[in-house]
């Protein structure tokens, strides 16, 4: 008796053929008119394609964008970050099914600049929040990283305005690695959100100044048990501490509030405040304000990153870095010489 090596080698060369041919036809013709439908799936293909270092896959990315760009910007952007371990996925679960029961609809975007290397870690998130994931009403999308935060930023920045264009009315962009990344969250939204956990050590001490003084809200996670006592002691602490910081320009004066995700107690305190901060930014104008100045900080990033990325890719450019390294590290010159050199040489070349 004979039995074929791959009897579904037929079927599986059918459906690669399939594939193939259903990405030929994407575009922002057929792309953009589903997407402003409320379609997940074409919103899916319309962000991995604005993701992909592809020529071809650029321009139609940038042709779904000019598309869909009249119809977003009618959203909440909420940023929230954390230490590891402080329950940003079980509270993102609770307040965006909180927010469904409430009539809205929910996208959920991961920032990660290390996912190149740990790419289990944001795909994570999505199978933590497995009730939210089958909502109607949510979408979960993690960010891929193009080797570099900006990339990463990029890539979320765009994908907010398809959310948008797809009625999404609340935006969460959570940043899952630490350091630049809340930075550049920060930047992408118009309300931030610090989850702390009380207990962990001196409170005050355990993150960056620079990230409260950034925070529009604190929010104190796990107040449940025996966690009680100190999350509250924790809320008072930091209450007092707010006090010492400058009013920001905006008049608004940060929150502080301790909830529990997994018994969802104080998840509707968080979205009061949420409110609060956006009726009272959009009265005094700071809301728009603080838009604008992020689109015109973006566009300079994006700058940035084209002119670095077509200065490493010249061919001369290649030539004296390549021969100008050497020298480094034989000794010859310092790393500012060197640099002073490629700069110099790279100024009589053509980008």
């Amino acid at each position: 008796m004979s039995y074929s090596k791959n009897p579904n080698k037929k079927s599986v060369e059918q459906l690669v053929a399939k594939h193939k041919k259903h990405q030929k036809k994407l575009s922002a013709k057929t792309l953009v008119p589903q997407i402003l439908k409320g379609n997940k799936t074409a919103l899916s293909e319309a962000i991995t394609i604005l993701e992909s270092a592809q020529a071809n896959h650029q321009k139609i990315a940038a042709d779904i964008l000019h598309e869909a760009l009249p119809h977003a910007g009618k959203s909440i952007r909420i940023g929230i970050t954390g230490v590891p371990g402080v329950g940003k996925s079980t509270f993102i679960e609770s307040f965006g099914l909180y927010l469904i029961q409430h009539g809205k609809k929910v996208a959920v975007l991961a920032i990660d600049p290390s996912s190149e290397k740990s790419k289990g870690s944001i795909l994570g998130d999505k199978t933590r929040m497995n009730n939210l994931a089958i909502q109607e009403q949510a979408f979960i999308r993690p960010s891929s990283s193009r080797g570099s935060l900006g990339g990463v930023a990029q890539n979320t920045r765009e994908s907010i305005l398809l959310c948008e264009a797809a009625g999404f009315d609340v935006i969460l962009i959570e940043t899952v690695g630490v350091g630049q990344s809340e930075i550049a969250v920060h930047s992408m939204s118009d309300f931030f959100l610090l989850l702390m956990l009380a207990g962990a050590g001196d409170e005050l001490q355990g993150i960056k100044r620079g990230i409260i003084e950034m925070a529009d809200a604190l929010v104190i996670t796990k107040t449940d048990g025996k966690n009680i006592a100190a999350s509250n002691l924790a809320r008072s602490q930091y209450k007092s501490a707010l006090h010492l910081f400058p009013i920001n320009k905006n008049n608004w004066a940060p929150q502080v509030e301790t909830i529990s995700a997994l018994e969802n107690k104080g998840i509707d305190k968080v979205w009061k405040i949420i409110q609060d901060f956006e009726q009272k930014t959009k009265a005094n104008g700071h809301f728009d304000i603080k838009r604008n100045e992020q689109q015109l900080y973006w566009m300079h990033e994006s700058v940035k990153e084209k002119i670095l990325s077509e200065f490493y890719q010249n061919d001369e450019t290649k030539k004296i870095i390549a021969k100008v390294s050497k020298d480094l590290i034989n000794g010859k010159i310092t790393s500012q010489e060197a640099a002073k050199k490629i700069i110099n040489t790279h100024g009589k070349t053509k980008l």
